[in-house]
This record gives structure tokens, sequence and C-alpha cells, in this order.
């Protein structure tokens, strides 16, 4: 008789945890605020949907000491907390907020990366990124921070854009914290030539950046943005739209069209093979010519009058959004 209580209250206790479970997952669909936008891929429809998630500073980035405050070679703007691929002189501006375990953040890059790529190879645009951490601060854990170090280690050796790209389309899945490993990430700088070198490994391990990528997800939580990714065109939002136009690779060409009517382009980049060049990322897996980002299924082409299809993330780490400021 004892053996079958035991066995009852187990089964009551294991059908108490799913039911908790599942309770969990229904409050953090309630919370996902998702937002759509069809997206025009050079091979076909392609889509990106946006996930805002918004930082409230939480758990992730408790207790977590960091050296000194060393921004990374060559890093811009206000404070020296953007890291610029693209010609100086380009007339036109994109800022981008991203998060390496945002996934709508690789959709976004694994979408756009070869107009994004193609507008900065012709002097018409620059991107300056800007680093956040609200994953780990929503999920706990604290892959967005040893991510955003590898990165700007990555930048100290001029290969940001490449290893940028690589971390993006090896995305693990958004609750899978794989990132706060440096073992690999270390292990994906291998998919960048000449990236992964004694002092790059020293560089992710000790943390070099950590204090600068903290103060930079600072900087997102007190601008007033909502979530990841915020694209910016010359001050201007355009994700997941700008004005009533969904930004898709088309719109994206003719925003920059329209900015620039009364400015030059910038002399094009001298070397090829320079970091964020096609010869240099064009061979990372995942492009947007051949897949979608990681957890997300590829949309079916759209049929004449249908709205196309959008997928979605229901899990996505997404709170109330922090009012600017706090």
């Amino acid at each position: 008789m004892s053996e079958k209580n035991e066995h009852g209250k187990r089964a009551a206790r294991e059908r108490l945890a799913r039911q908790r479970e599942r309770d969990k997952a229904r409050e953090r669909r309630r919370r996902s605020l998702i937002v759509g936008g069809a997206v025009v891929g050079v091979l076909g429809l392609a889509a990106v949907v946006g996930v805002i998630a918004a930082n409230t500073g939480g758990k992730g980035e408790k207790g977590k000491a960091a050296g000194p405050l060393v921004a990374p070679s060559g890093a811009t703007g206000k404070d020296s907390l953007a890291i610029r691929v693209g010609p100086d002189e380009a007339p036109s501006t994109i800022t981008i907020w991203e998060d390496f375990r945002c996934p709508v953040c690789a959709q976004l890059e694994n979408v756009f990366r070869d107009t994004f790529q193609e507008l900065e190879r012709a002097g018409r645009i620059k991107i300056d990124y800007h680093l956040a951490t609200i994953i780990d601060g929503n999920l706990g854990g604290s892959g967005s921070l040893r991510a955003a170090n590898a990165a700007a280690c990555a930048q100290d050796f001029g290969k940001f854009a490449p290893y940028h790209d690589v971390l993006f389309s090896n995305q693990p899945q958004e609750a899978v914290d794989d990132f706060a490993d440096n073992d690999k990430l270390i292990g994906l700088a291998g998919k960048v030539p000449d990236l992964d070198t004694p002092a790059f490994r020293s560089c992710v391990n000790d943390g070099k950046h950590d204090s600068w990528v903290q103060k930079s997800n600072t900087a997102f939580r007190n601008s007033g943005f909502n979530g990841t990714p915020t694209v910016l065109l010359n001050g201007e939002p355009i994700f997941p739209k700008k004005g009533n136009e969904p930004i898709t690779v088309a719109n994206l060409k003719k925003w920059v069209a329209e900015a620039e009517k009364s400015k030059k382009p910038a002399a094009a980049p001298p070397a090829p093979t320079a970091p964020g060049s096609a010869e240099a990322t064009s061979t990372a897996p995942g492009s947007a010519a051949t897949s979608t980002a990681p957890g997300f299924a590829e949309a079916p082409p759209a049929t004449p009058g249908s709205a196309p299809a959008v997928p979605t993330t229901p899990e996505s780490a997404a709170l109330t959004p922090a009012p600017a400021g706090s």
C-alpha cells in the first residue's frame, strides 16, 4: 500500500510540474510582442519577424564582476560604444542595436546581409553596430555578454564583420545559452580566417571588453528603445517598417536612394578582403541565400493576393518595455 501511495504522490507531483510549465509557457506567449514584415530576398521570398524584447536589467547581470572599461579598437560614436562597418564617408548611416542571443536579430542579419554588404561596398552606407545583453537579463545566463565580448575582441583584430556574421549564422536557440561557453565562441572563430590566435583567445577568456559591453547595454536601456533589433536609417526607425512601408530588400534600397539624393556615395573600399567584404563573409554558413535564421521556419512563397507567411517565436523573452531613461 505504501508503495502505491508513493507512486501516486510522485505522479501528482509530475502532473503539477507539467502544469506549471504549461502556465509559464502561456504567460510567455501572452507577453510576447510580435511584429512582422515580409522580406524579399535575392532568391525568393523570406520572412522576418520582430520580437520586441525589452531589457529589465535583471537576473543575467547580477553578481558579474568586470574589469576596467576597454573599448575595442576603432570603436566610434558617443562614448565609443559603436563598431562601424563600411566607409566613414558614406552619406547614410544605419544604426543597429543587436543581441547575439536574439533570434530576430539573426533573422534580420541573415536575410539582409547581402544587401548591407552591397550598399557598403558601393560606398552608400555605413553601419554602426551597438551590442546589448537583453536576453541575459530576461532569460538568465551570460551568452549575450560573452558573445558580445568575443565580437569586440574580433574587432581588435579587424575581423568584427565576418565574426559577427558567423555568430548569427550559428546562433543557438534563444533559451539555450551555448554562447556562454568561451570554448564555443573560440571554436566559431575558426570559421574566420586568421582570427583564432592566442591573442584572440586571451581576449575572449579574460573578458577584456566585458565592461564596455555592459556600458553599451546600459546605453540601450536608457535610450528609450523597446527591444532588439532596433534599426535606424539616419536616425529614423525602419524596423519593422518605415511609416506604412514594411522593411524589405527593395524598400531598404529605395529608402537609401531617397536619403542620398543630394549626396554623393563614398569611395568604395580599396581591398575586397577587408572585414565585412563579400570575400570575407560569403562562405559563412547560414547566409541569406541558403537558409533562414536558426529556430525560424522558412516562409513558403506567397501566392498572388495573399499575405506572406510570418513565422512566430512564442517562447521569445519579451517583457513589458521599460520606459525611457529607466
